[in-house]
């Protein structure tokens, strides 16, 4: 579920959150559907539980998850974050075509790119 980089620049705590956001946005842990708990999370993974408690709370003060006393941490409903980077992305996308255009450069270049992207199913290639 979680796999860590060592040789990422970022905190730990910072590759956690953003992987519990992939795997949320992507659907893969649907809403209200528990996540691990810190002490499992953090043996799983060989790191101290600490580590594993900012993410947790990084992801709820963002608004990803809910906690509930006694129960443990859930996904929240993120319908309104992915609406909203959908939107950012649509207003990058605008931004990029306009620069395009100023530039001069050929439209078909732009469909091939991300043509290609959707076609690899969004796989990063790094």
């Amino acid at each position: 579920m979680i796999i860590l980089d060592y040789r990422d620049r970022r905190p730990i705590y910072e590759q956690i959150v953003e992987r519990f956001q992939e795997l949320m946005m992507s659907g893969a842990m649907e809403e209200n559907s528990q996540l691990p708990s810190v002490r499992s999370l953090a043996m799983d993974l060989s790191i101290n539980p600490n580590t594993i408690q900012r993410a947790y709370a990084e992801l709820e003060r963002q608004g990803y998850i809910y906690s509930v006393k006694g129960k443990g941490n859930f996904v929240a409903d993120n319908g309104h974050i992915k609406d909203s980077k959908r939107e950012a992305v649509l207003k990058r996308q605008e931004e990029t075509a306009k620069e395009a255009l100023f530039l001069q450069l050929e439209k078909e270049k732009l469909y091939n790119i991300i043509d290609e992207i959707y076609s690899r199913g969004g796989m990063r290639d790094d």
